[in-house]
């Protein structure tokens, strides 16, 4: 699909991952409308470039359906969802404070995984409205795993378990669209330069960095966000989730 004059949808769009994804799409040519649980940067970022921005909550039925409602209305549908919106919580399963906060779980895995499963299941009855391309394509949707979803460190089950269901549900979610020209993949980033990582020294990036290969370093959003760019525009790329981590495999015991 080309991503010069697409219509596309970025939720988590106002930091980190997400806003490098829409500032990319945007210089493209992308019509690009950013959705965030945060005004003030999410307005911020959608004058800078260009976009669009939209707030909700997208855990809540009624909001998401009201919010794509008027974001399909404002750009003529949506072709392109870029799925980076993400809570990442830690604790042990039993540790001195006693068990693993059970509200915290859920809450986790209700905004990684449902909040994400809600967007994909409306964002797609917009999508197979469109008319398709020469290729059959109406729409492409990508959403955000993580290397931990694969090898999990200590004090990750909850996002582990979210980020883990995220690439379980890829192929699948592939399979039922892809008869409507829908394109479904997925990205698991590695040690990346995102707010969980920000105000850490000098001495503990070191120590994450440890088992990165090469190149031996925090990655950039920016790399993010050309290989969405890519996901987008290569349309035999379908049901994959693809590892964008310097081939680091993480070990239990890498403070994060």
């Amino acid at each position: 699909m080309e991503l010069k004059g697409a219509r596309t949808l970025i939720t988590g769009g106002a930091s980190s991952l997400g806003e490098a994804t829409a500032r990319e799409f945007a210089d493209a040519g992308s019509k690009v409308t950013i959705a965030d649980l945060n005004d003030d940067p999410g307005m911020q970022l959608a004058e800078e470039i260009g976009a669009d921005f939209v707030k909700f909550d997208m855990t809540d039925e009624e909001s998401t359906i009201s919010a794509l409602e008027n974001v399909a209305i404002a750009m003529n549908g949506i072709s392109v969802c870029v799925n980076c919106a993400a809570v990442a919580t830690g604790a042990l399963v039993f540790g001195n404070d006693g068990p693993h906060d059970y509200d915290v779980f859920k809450k986790t895995v209700e905004f990684n995984l449902f909040g994400t499963f809600n967007v994909i299941r409306l964002v797609a009855s917009v999508m197979a409205k469109n008319e398709p391309n020469e290729d059959g394509e109406r729409g492409v949707i990508i959403n955000t795993a993580s290397v931990a979803g694969f090898e999990g460190q200590r004090g990750q089950s909850a996002y582990a378990a979210s980020k883990a269901a995220i690439a379980g549900m890829n192929l699948p979610l592939a399979r039922d669209l892809g008869p409507l020209g829908i394109r479904v993949n997925s990205i698991a980033p590695g040690v990346f330069d995102t707010p969980s990582l920000q105000g850490i020294d000098e001495e503990r990036r070191k120590t994450l960095t440890a088992d990165v290969i090469f190149p031996k370093r925090i990655g950039h959003p920016s790399e993010f966000a050309c290989l969405a760019r890519l996901l987008v525009e290569c349309s035999y790329l379908n049901g994959e989730t693809i590892r964008i981590d310097a081939g680091v495999r993480l070990r239990s015991t890498s403070p994060f």
